[in-house]
């Protein structure tokens, strides 16, 4: 954990370094809107740096310059770098976005109630694209073990056990809305501990979610290893998980009229079953993600 946290202090104080506030095309980072570099941002997580890589050779493939910052950290690292301009595109889950970063408060819950909120209250310098119909949403999953031990189906089940498993995710799931806060208000849950992992142990956390050594996780609905290990995500009801799709976020004077149509090219194409099956090819099948998202740009036109 130490080790992830430094990783991306480097990188937040690098990016910060990096960017400006404005549209400066003569910044490699800040480019974009005239002729500039325009850099793709991803997150500390495979499925993040993939989309940012389908975004950055839809980019490439209209001519535009491309630098790609990848595994930057979390969104607490990476929003502020997107609204200053040190990053020019950043592959986003509106509903998540809305909520950690732009409207703690907000209780909205579908795609057109999300994306009007982000309209109406993200900072100037940056906008949303058009969101796909694809999506990933945090979840609680359980194990099979647990699930059949308890007759777990949904969220609200957990409540007269919660106190008896312990939950592992990563360390913001502690502190956000679609996390355990939420989990605490919607749900009244309170569990036994909260185990930390690095975005980077993913594997180690299935592991020990597998081995019944912890009993509940955040995954993404979109992990491969859910299936592969038939694990369980549990109903959510009283939607502490809001819509979740992809929708690319933008500092808009590093983005031109070019770029914002081959984006939103992305989105009209790209579905939840896109998602699943370049996730399986990139996490158990080892594939390059360049190769998987060349792929899936050339199946869907776009190159």
């Amino acid at each position: 954990m130490i080790r992830g946290a430094v990783v991306g202090l480097v990188a937040a104080l690098t990016l910060t370094a990096c960017g400006g506030d404005s549209g400066d095309n003569d910044n490699p980072l800040a480019g974009g809107g005239d002729g500039g570099t325009v850099t793709v941002g991803g997150a500390n997580f495979p499925e993040s740096n993939l989309l940012g890589e389908i975004y950055a050779q839809a980019l490439e493939a209209k001519d535009l310059k491309v630098t790609r910052k990848f595994n930057i950290g979390a969104r607490e690292v990476y929003y502020d770098q997107v609204v200053k301009g040190g990053i020019g595109v950043m592959p986003e889950y509106n509903g998540a976005l809305l909520t950690t970063s732009v409207d703690k408060s907000s209780t909205a819950a579908t795609t057109e109630e999300i994306n009007a909120a982000l309209k109406a209250k993200l900072p100037p310098s940056v906008e949303i694209l058009n969101s796909a119909q694809a999506e990933d949403k945090d979840s609680v999953t359980v194990n099979a073990q647990t699930a059949a031990k308890y007759n777990l189906k949904s969220i609200a089940d957990l409540r007269p056990v919660a106190k008896e498993l312990v939950i592992a995710g990563p360390s913001e799931f502690k502190t956000r809305r679609q996390g355990l806060v939420g989990l605490k208000d919607a749900y009244g849950l309170e569990f036994k501990k909260f185990q930390p992992f690095d975005a980077g142990a993913q594997a180690t956390l299935v592991k020990l979610l597998t081995e019944n050594e912890i009993q509940a996780a955040d995954l993404f609905t979109t992990d491969p290893t859910i299936q592969q290990n038939k694990l369980v995500v549990l109903e959510d009801p009283k939607n502490v998980f809001s819509a979740q799709n992809v929708t690319p976020l933008v500092h808009e004077s590093s983005v031109n009229a070019t770029g914002r149509a081959a984006l939103n090219a992305v989105s009209a194409k790209l579905t939840t079953q896109d998602l699943l099956d370049m996730m399986k090819r990139v996490v158990i099948d080892k594939e390059d993600q360049e190769k998987v998202a060349e792929a899936w740009l050339k199946k869907s036109g776009l190159v």
